[in-house]
């Protein structure tokens, strides 16, 4: 065998695999050292001022419709998705018999006023009466005073003057039967005006409860927003409480996060958030603050408890709603709805302040001004009656 040919074939043996993995191997080790860096450095940095979950969800009221007096239902004036303003008219019922009804009342107070106005006349009687009957008694004295000075010089007999004495008994007596007779006359109408008087304001008392329930037969909506889980329909005999249908207020939403146990430590009261909801994605982004958490988990509200009395007790780790307030123009700019998905993740690098509210500390409270106005407008009809009456 030649040894030029032994030679070519060592020259022309492959490189010893053992090079190229050591070259990847070392790439790979300086790309997941990097990689921890960059987990230690996100985690000193930020994750460890971050709670976050998916387990969230948007709220917010549900305002039930429904009628204060009952009746059949003649027309609706909104159904599922209508956007509706507070005020407007949701549900008509047949007002016939509140109408007829407000018609006595008004006919009502109108002849009470007349009647209180026949008290005051007959108050004025009885005062002129009084008046004329102290003039007869004093005309009946000053007579048995003469008949007297006419005795005692002869003049007359004695017989008038007992004539006289009688007649200043009677006149007596007829000027007490007067002042009893204007004391019955004021009682009614004494310390009042017609307006004030305890008749006058029993009528108007009925006149106003007769406005209301025919005011009532026009069901309002209780605020501003969108109409949903109508139940009513025409034709139909409803009774007072029965929900007719909803009204949700979109502009008026927050976010109910259930955070485990376990990472309510540092979450606290007034943080800040920030959201993403499923049905924009991640390009919209909401921001806003932690509210408060609510008084317990959600097991502990539910309608059938965990038993964990048992002796098959397996620990689960429950969840705590926190009510999280959004931004109402970041609302507005991309609405949102009940129920809809939220990622949540909260800031907690401000942990002096409360985790739960305390005495004193901020609250919730809401209030619709659409029945204001019943007794007002009634109180101007009364005012009304009267005055056309006076």
């Amino acid at each position: 065998m030649n040894p030029h040919d032994t030679k070519a074939t060592a020259d022309n043996e492959p490189a010893r695999p053992g090079v190229l993995p050591s070259r990847t191997t070392l790439i790979g080790a300086v790309v997941l050292l990097l990689v921890a860096l960059g987990i230690v450095v996100y985690w000193l940095v930020i994750g460890q001022y971050r709670e976050s979950t998916e387990d969230a969800y948007v709220a917010g009221n549900v305002v039930s419709v429904t009628a204060q007096v009952g009746g059949v239902v003649t027309a609706i004036g909104a159904d599922d998705t209508d956007f509706v303003r507070a005020g407007s008219s949701l549900v008509q019922l047949d007002d016939t018999d509140a109408q007829l009804a407000l018609a006595r009342a008004e006919a009502q107070l109108a002849r009470t006023v007349r009647q209180v106005r026949a008290q005051y006349a007959m108050a004025g009687q009885a005062r002129a009466n009084l008046s004329m009957r102290e003039v007869a008694l004093t005309h009946a004295r000053a007579d048995l005073s003469h008949r007297r000075e006419l005795v005692d010089a002869g003049a007359i007999a004695g017989e008038e003057v007992r004539h006289a004495v009688q007649a200043v008994h009677v006149a007596s007596a007829a000027l007490d039967a007067a002042r009893e007779q204007l004391a019955g006359s004021r009682a009614p109408i004494e310390h009042t005006s017609i307006a004030t008087q305890p008749d006058v304001l029993a009528a108007a008392a009925q006149l106003r409860d007769a406005y209301v329930a025919a005011y009532r037969t026009t069901v309002p909506a209780p605020v501003t927003g969108t109409v949903t889980r109508r139940h009513v329909q025409l034709g139909q005999k409803i009774t007072p409480g029965v929900p007719l249908m909803a009204v949700v207020p979109l502009d008026e939403l927050w976010v109910e996060a259930n955070f485990k146990e376990s990472q309510l430590r540092h979450i606290r009261i007034g943080q800040p958030v920030t959201l993403t909801a499923d049905v924009y994605g991640r390009d919209v982004v909401y921001h806003g603050t932690v509210a408060g958490q609510d008084a317990g988990t959600g097991n502990a509200f539910s309608l059938l408890p965990a038993q964990n009395a048992s002796g098959n007790w397996i620990k689960v780790v429950q969840r705590v709603p926190v009510r999280i307030e959004l931004d109402p123009q970041q609302v507005a700019d991309h609405s949102l709805q009940l129920g809809l998905s939220m990622r949540v993740s909260v800031d907690t690098r401000q942990r002096e302040g409360q985790r739960l509210v305390v005495a004193g500390g901020a609250k919730h409270g809401y209030r619709t001004d659409v029945f204001a106005n019943q007794l007002a407008a009634a109180d101007a009809l009364v005012a009304k009656v009267i005055q056309a009456n006076l």
